[in-house]
């Protein structure tokens, strides 16, 4: 694939939500089938319907297999054929089932290599099932299905905004009893290496909040301070910890790369709050750069013409920067240069010449 443009991969998501008007949306502008080529991974029918419906424009190519994707026109991958009621705003088990198909078909693909980055259209996680295990979120699927061995982290982006929660999907009752010294470790690390390598902030700043309302609680002494320590002490610029009202209410934010908080309620919804380009949701310490906007499925506006596609649009954009991001960081590390010795030969010893590692930026 080298000579064709970034191919995006986008799941429908649930097929009785906002999918499929996100997506046409989008491609309504004509500028962004000059940045990438789009893949849909849904139904032709389904597609079809949504589009009647929203009376909106949205012409698509339909395939079988990513063999056939071409340049310049919305691919639409068929990976159902089944009919399937459209009942705009309720989620249900068929539109659930939907959702997954259309993830498993392009997860089966990315092993196959047909395309760069994925992008998923909004879900509702209670509707989804898989055989043999609950299925709790996008995030972990895919952690499971390609992840590695590694475990992911979303990474909340908004604009220069990147916000990584340390004991994300957990309830705030349960997390004094999640919170360890190690887990703040590891995330703070995760995020650094993930705006180094991912977003190309060659020495990211990172602020730490405190977990309780002052900075000096049991929380803070026990596991927090001391995480601090040995993430500064392995190099990684760490700063805090700061109350989230000192720290938002006060503007530090804008002094810094990465923010790690310690729950969801104590920083998301302040983000959200402050963007005027909506929240990407990117899952972080994956092989595949995979985004979707943070919106819900869309139960109340659903089939009303009333989604707006600016999100969407960013969640494209962020994968599409990730990528480019990821090659141009790797591909020195890919050929490094070998070590040089000079031979005395009255000695019969090698020096080693030094040779800097530093990065062009």
């Amino acid at each position: 694939m080298e000579n064709q443009k970034i191919r995006v991969a986008i799941t429908h998501g649930d097929t009785n939500g906002i999918g499929y008007e996100l997506i046409f949306k989008t491609f309504a502008d004509a500028e962004m089938l000059e940045l990438c080529t789009p893949i849909i991974y849904g139904s032709p029918k389904i597609a079809a319907y949504h589009r009647k419906a929203l009376d909106i424009q949205g012409n698509f190519s339909i395939i079988n297999s990513t063999d056939e994707v071409q340049d310049g026109r919305i691919n639409l991958l068929t990976c159902f054929d089944e009919e399937l009621k459209v009942d705009f705003g309720h989620s249900n088990e068929g539109s659930g089932k939907a959702a997954l198909l259309a993830l498993d078909k392009a997860l089966t693909d990315y092993r196959r290599q047909a395309y760069d980055v994925l992008v998923n259209c909004p879900i509702d996680n209670k509707t989804v099932h898989v055989d043999g295990y609950p299925f709790e979120n996008i995030a972990r699927y895919l952690e499971t299905s390609i992840g590695e061995g590694k475990q992911t982290s979303t990474l909340y982006v908004s604009g220069q905004q990147h916000l990584l929660i340390v004991t994300e999907d957990a309830e705030v009752k349960d997390v004094t009893h999640l919170l360890t010294k190690k887990m703040i470790v590891e995330k703070g690390e995760l995020l650094a290496q993930s705006l180094q390598r991912d977003f190309n902030i060659s020495n990211p700043r990172i602020a730490v909040l405190a977990f309780n309302a002052t900075n000096q609680g049991e929380e803070e002494q026990e596991f927090i301070i001391p995480a601090i320590k040995t993430l500064t002490e392995k190099g990684v610029q760490v700063f805090g910890p700061y109350t989230a009202e000192t720290f938002f209410g006060e503007g530090y934010y804008e002094a810094f790369d990465g923010v790690l908080a310690m729950y969801s309620d104590q920083a998301l919804p302040t983000i959200k709050a402050l963007t005027t380009e909506g929240v990407v949701e990117f899952n972080a310490n994956l092989p595949l750069v995979a985004t979707k906007s943070s919106e819900t499925y869309g139960a109340s506006i659903a089939g009303k013409g009333m989604a707006d596609a600016a999100t969407f649009r960013h969640a494209i954009y962020t994968a599409i920067d990730i990528y480019r991001n990821r090659i141009a960081f790797d591909e020195p590390l890919a050929n490094p240069l070998q070590k040089l010795y000079h031979e005395k030969h009255d000695e019969g010893e090698k020096t080693r010449f030094s040779v800097s590692k530093k990065r062009n930026e």
